[in-house]
C-alpha cells in the first residue's frame, strides 16, 4: 500500500521531482524549436505548453480509473526518442505534419493499448531486471556529461564544474546519511539548492531571462496551424510511439517493484492508454509525444517516498510553471553541473533497482546469464557508439539506435528463444504424480 502524506510535504517533494526532470523537459523543445527555426516567441510558447502538457500527462497517469491511468508514482515528460523524427518531419513536411502524426499516433496507442498490454508475459524477472538496469546505465553518460558542464558547453570538464557537481553530490549524500524522515527524502532538493547558491556566490547569475519572461501564457489549440496527415510522418511517429511504450513498460515494472504494488495487464493497458491520451494532447496543443521519465524512478527509490500525492503535486507544479513562464524561467538558472551532480546519483539508483530485481533470477541457469550479458552489452554499445547502426534503414535505425530499445529487444528475444526451449523440455519431463497432485489442489 502506497502511503499518503500531507499537502505541504507533498508540494516540496513534488518540486524535487520537477527539478529532477526539468532539464530534460526544457531541452526537447529547445532542440526541436532551434532545429526547425522557430522565432523566440514561438519557442517561448513551445516551452510553456510543453510544461503544461507534462503536468496534465502526469495527472492522467495518477487518475487511475476504468479507462486510463497506471496509478503508480510516475512523472511524464517529452520523449527524447521523438526529437530526431520531429526535426526530420518538420524540415521536410512542415510543423503541421508533425502534429498530425502525433495525433494519429495518440489515437493508435489508445485503440491498441489493450493488445500491447499482453506483452507483460514477455517480462519475467530476468528481462525486467535487465531492462531496468539498462535504463539506468544508458542515462549515466548524460548525468556525467552534465557534471562536466553539458556536452556543448564552452567550459566542458573545467575544474569549476567538477567542484560544483561534486559539492551537490556530497550534500545529497550527507542529507541521505544524517537526515531523518522528511528531511532525508528531500536530499536531492537540498543538494540542488546548496549547489546553485554556491555557484551564484562564485559567479554572477544572469536574471535577464526571468525579467524578459511573461507573467501568464495561455495554451492555444493548433497554435502552429491545422494539423496535416502525411503517411510517412504518421508511420514514423507510430514507430516512436511503440518505442515509447517499450520504454514505459520497463519503468512501470521498476516502479511496481519499488512500491511493492503488483500491476496486471489491465493496469498496463490503462497506463498505455494514458500515454496515448498524452500524445493526443501534445498534438492538439502543438507540444510533444510524452513518456514516463526514468530519472524520477531513481528519485522514488532514493527518497523512499512512494505516495501518489507527491507526483500529483509535481503535475500541478508543472502546469503552474507552464502557465506562468516568469516562475518557470527561475528553474533555468540552475547550473548544468549542479543538475549533473544531482541526477547522476539518481541514475545509479535505477541501476541498483535493476540489480535488486535480478536477485530473483536463477543464475545457476547459464541461459539467464547469457540473456543479461548480451542485452547489457548491446544496449550499452548502442548508447556509447550510436553509429553502430548508421547503415540501417531510417525506420529500423530509429528502433535499434536507442540503447534501451536495443537492450530490451535483445533481452525479450533471447529469453523467448533460450527459455522457451527449456520450458518445453521441463513440461515434457514433469512426472505424472506431480500433475495429479497439482490437479488435486
Amino acid at each position: 500500500m502506497i502511503e499518503q502524506i500531507s499537502k505541504p510535504k507533498a508540494a516540496s517533494l513534488g518540486l524535487q521531482h520537477v527539478l529532477a526532470m526539468y532539464a530534460g523537459a526544457m531541452l526537447v523543445p529547445i532542440l526541436v524549436g532551434g532545429a526547425i527555426g522557430l522565432n523566440s516567441t514561438q519557442l517561448a510558447y513551445l516551452i510553456a505548453i510543453d510544461l503544461v502538457t507534462c503536468g496534465i500527462a502526469t495527472l492522467l497517469q495518477m487518475w487511475k480509473n476504468r479507462f486510463f491511468g497506471i496509478g503508480l508514482p510516475v512523472v511524464l515528460g517529452s520523449s527524447f526518442v521523438a526529437v530526431t523524427p520531429m526535426i526530420a518531419i518538420g524540415t521536410k513536411y512542415g510543423m503541421t505534419a508533425i502534429y498530425g502524426a502525433i495525433i494519429a499516433t495518440g489515437l493508435f496507442l489508445i485503440l491498441f493499448a489493450k493488445y500491447f498490454s499482453k506483452i507483460l508475459k514477455l517480462f519475467p524477472p530476468v528481462v525486467t531486471g535487465t531492462v531496468v538496469m539498462i535504463i539506468g546505465l544508458s542515462l549515466i553518460p548524460t548525468g556525467v556529461k552534465n557534471m562536466a558542464g553539458g556536452a556543448s558547453s564552452a567550459d566542458f570538464g573545467s575544474s569549476e564544474n567538477l567542484i560544483f557537481s561534486i559539492l551537490t553530490l556530497f550534500i545529497i549524500l550527507l542529507v541521505q546519511y544524517f537526515g531523518r524522515g522528511y528531511v532525508k527524502s528531500l536530499a536531492v532538493l537540498f543538494g540542488i539548492i546548496v549547489g546553485t547558491a554556491a555557484y551564484g556566490f562564485m559567479n554572477p547569475i544572469d536574471f535577464s531571462t526571468v525579467g524578459d519572461a511573461s507573467w501568464f501564457h495561455l495554451p492555444a489549440p493548433f497554435y502552429f496551424g491545422i494539423p496535416t496527415f502525411e503517411i510517412v510522418p504518421v508511420i514514423t511517429m507510430i514507430i516512436v510511439g511503440i518505442v515509447v511504450m517499450i520504454e514505459s513498460t520497463g519503468v512501470f515494472l521498476a516502479l511496481s517493484d519499488i512500491t511493492k504494488q503488483k500491476i496486471t495487464p489491465k493496469d498496463m493497458e490503462r497506463g498505455y492508454r494514458a500515454e496515448g491520451i498524452a500524445f493526443l494532447l501534445g498534438g492538439i496543443f502543438n507540444a510533444f509525444p510524452y513518456n514516463t521519465f526514468a530519472q524520477n524512478v531513481g528519485l522514488v527509490q532514493m527518497s523512499g517516498v512512494k505516495s501518489k500525492n507527491v507526483t500529483v503535486a509535481a503535475g500541478i507544479i508543472l502546469i503552474v510553471l507552464g502557465l506562468i513562464p516568469k516562475i518557470a524561467s527561475l528553474a533555468t538558472l540552475i547550473p548544468t553541473a549542479v543538475l549533473g551532480g544531482a541526477t547522476v546519483v539518481m541514475f545509479g539508483m535505477i541501476v541498483s533497482s535493476g540489480i535488486k530485481m535480478l536477485s530473483k533470477v536463477d543464475f545457476t541457469d547459464q541461459n539467464n546469464s547469457l540473456v543479461i550479458a548480451c542485452s547489457v552489452s548491446l544496449g550499452m554499445g548502442a548508447t556509447v557508439v550510436p553509429e553502430l547502426f548508421s547503415s540501417l534503414p531510417a525506420a529500423l535505425k530509429m528502433l535499434v539506435g536507442d540503447g534501451l530499445i536495443t537492450g530490451s529487444l535483445t533481452a525479450i528475444t533471447m529469453n523467448l528463444v533460450l527459455n522457451f526451449k527449456r520450458s518445453k523440455k521441463e513440461k515434457v519431463q514433469v512426472p505424472e504424480t506431480t500433475l495429479i497432485s497439482q490437479g488435486g489442489n
